[in-house]
């Protein structure tokens, strides 16, 4: 492995924060090296809205990770999210000649090009294609079909698609901060890489990752991808609410939200008094913990409520028995675990992200799962097909063992 392929970076631009992590391939390893984070302002919902904001705060947290790591980034794996995001299943299948014979690699990518084969606007793109099982002759539920023997072979799949400028915009403010992009990954896909086990996976889970502007949801059963999506709630939405509730500036928002805000007012322990700033130059004022909560509370509730709705459109309400793994940090909300428990009457439990060697236990948290999956992804795809990283190839044979 040539040196600069011993590091795989991880890009993870937010509409908070935009994380830079810099890991190193050593052998079967991949070991944390560095990670930078700055605040961003140029996101809203996963779109850009402002670029030359976007890049800065790439610029911030590379410049920050590589001096930590003392290895400059040249490439990254950047994370792609946002309501523009929407996954579809389909089925696609060859037929393999008039009599049985055994099943070849090409015959396996036919088919799944097959399935992969449909229309879609001129402003959309597949972002993967994610294999649930194989079907030869019939003969469903086939992990993998390579080597047995059959006439026709027929392919389930998860495709993710996503908007063809929001992902370009990506690439073009990272492009910009003079980071080329080595492949676009969606984002909770990268996050269940670092927080989940495989029995949540094989027994049925969803994980949501709570960002800034959206929540994305992906759901696994059987150990392959069976649903994505986004609903447009995130942690902002809880922290303009108590900005207007309050009328306190944003921060101060966010920082009471933080030290006490509460999911719900049956989860309050108790109605502590609270100093907060007050907008402009008046004096700051005095509030009770459980004015918090009246405030956070209908939010949390909407919350809960589309998610619902969300996984009973797709038909996974009843088939996530390993309940829920709640990642980034939105995911922080006090209390939000035992709400969401207590509605769905599933387990919840906060996602931590493990799998990098040397791993921080500050990075070993919700908001840096995404970030940390990232490189997993990319060292996973790098020691699978480590000439082809970036194509879909390579994509298909990182999904293939990560169901294996």
């Amino acid at each position: 492995m040539a040196k600069k392929d011993k590091y795989v970076v991880g890009l993870d631009i937010g509409s908070t924060k935009t994380c830079v992590l810099i890991a190193e391939i050593d052998n079967e390893q991949t070991r944390f090296l560095a990670l930078g984070a700055a605040e961003s302002k140029g996101l809203r919902k996963g779109l850009i809205v402002n670029l030359d904001s976007t890049v800065s705060s790439i610029r911030r947290a590379v410049e920050e990770a590589e001096s930590v790591a003392n290895v400059p980034v040249e490439s990254a794996l950047i994370g792609v999210a946002g309501s523009h995001v929407k996954g579809v299943n389909s089925r696609g299948g060859v037929t393999l000649g008039n009599r049985p014979r055994d099943i070849e690699r090409e015959d396996v990518r036919r088919a799944i090009d097959t399935a992969r084969n449909i229309t879609l606007p001129d402003d959309r793109e597949v972002l993967h294609v994610l294999p649930h099982e194989f079907i030869v002759d019939a003969q469903d539920g086939i992990r993998d079909a390579l080597g047995m023997v059959g006439q026709r072979l027929e392919a389930n799949v998860h495709l993710v698609t996503s908007s063809v400028a929001a992902t370009q915009n990506l690439v073009t403010a990272a492009n910009k901060a003079g980071i080329l992009i080595s492949d676009t990954v969606l984002e909770p896909l990268a996050a269940a890489e670092s927080c989940l086990t495989q029995d949540e996976r094989d027994l049925g889970c969803c994980l949501l990752d709570i960002g800034g502007g959206t929540t994305e949801i992906i759901v696994y059963g059987g150990g392959v991808v069976r649903h994505t999506g986004a609903v447009p709630v995130g942690g902002d939405h809880f922290t303009n609410d108590l900005a207007v509730g309050l009328r306190t500036p944003i921060p101060e928002a966010e920082r009471i939200k933080h030290r006490h805000g509460c999911a719900a007012a049956k989860y309050l322990q108790e109605d502590t008094a609270i100093e907060i700033a007050s907008v402009g130059d008046r004096p700051p004022r005095t509030i009770f913990a459980r004015m918090l909560t009246d405030i956070i509370e209908p939010r949390a509730n909407e919350f809960l409520a589309l998610i619902r709705d969300e996984l009973q459109r797709a038909g996974m309400l009843g088939q996530i028995p390993a309940g829920f793994i709640f990642a980034g940090g939105g995911a922080r909300l006090h209390a939000l675990g035992e709400f969401a428990e207590d509605t769905f009457h599933l387990p919840v439990r906060l996602a931590e992200p493990k799998g990098l060697v040397d791993l921080p236990e500050q990075v070993a948290q919700p908001e840096y799962a995404t970030v940390v999956g990232l490189v997993l992804y990319a060292a996973k795809a790098r020691r699978t097909q480590p000439q082809r990283a970036g194509n879909m190839m390579s994509k298909l044979k990182a999904m293939f063992a990560g169901a294996s």
